[in-house]
């Protein structure tokens, strides 16, 4: 069984990178992407990514991932009730976008749920001394 810290600080880095990659013109996470994004929308991912690591820091790490999975919930309800192109007038989607959170949703959670908590790791307890 994953460690929540391992996940935690999985998540957080590729959120940080999905939120860097949305900075730099590419196809598929771009205003005009697969993934509809905009300033906003990468700065969400890059604070999610960053709440993650976060978590691991302060020997939260399964309850980080699980709240984190509970927003990613409502984020995902709110964009399907949503009709037009942003989230909450901020945030730029579009359907790939609405798909992907609620696929993030279920995995977020799921190894929230499946993940066995530890206590911070010396190095981490180290760093904070």
């Amino acid at each position: 069984m994953l460690s929540a810290n391992f996940i935690a600080i999985v998540f957080g880095a590729v959120f940080v990178l999905a939120g860097l990659l949305g900075f730099v013109p590419n196809p598929i996470v771009a205003p005009n992407g697969i993934f509809a994004v905009n300033a906003a929308h990468n700065l969400v991912h890059v604070l999610t990514g960053l709440a993650f690591i976060a978590g691991v820091w302060a020997g939260h790490s399964r309850a980080t991932i699980l709240a984190i999975g509970i927003a990613y919930v409502a984020v995902t309800a709110i964009g399907f009730l949503t009709t037009g192109d942003t989230l909450l007038g901020l945030v730029h989607i579009n359907v790939a976008d609405r798909w992907l959170h609620a696929a993030l949703a279920v995995v977020i959670l799921a190894a929230g749920f499946l993940a066995s908590e530890e206590q911070r790791t010396s190095t981490l307890k180290a760093t904070t001394r």
